[in-house]
């Protein structure tokens, strides 16, 4: 299974994860700069939360594109598919 094939989900799920680089970025820098630690906890916590919420994105997009109904797949192999992504959604809570 591919992560996204959608190529307009990649791009949000994409630009979504380089907004969270972006908060890891100011995260460390504040941690090397000695910021008070509200700030790094804050700024840290804002990096868990957009990683969490990309994740949800690509598990969400997989749903919808790999149980799509239009899809041939037997039943054996939708509950493989189901099973794996209930796994990779419990993995990012």
């Amino acid at each position: 299974m591919s992560a996204i094939e959608d190529p307009a989900a990649a791009r949000r799920i994409a630009n979504r994860l380089k907004r969270a680089r972006g908060q890891l970025d100011a995260v460390i820098a504040a941690v090397e700069s000695d910021a008070d630690c509200r700030t790094v906890i804050t700024r840290l916590a804002t990096v868990t939360s957009a990683l969490d919420k990309a994740g949800f994105a690509i598990i969400s997009q997989a749903m919808q594109e790999c149980l799509a109904p239009e899809r041939e797949d037997d039943d054996d192999a939708r509950d493989g598919k189901v099973a794996e992504l209930e796994k990779l959604f419990l993995s990012l809570t």
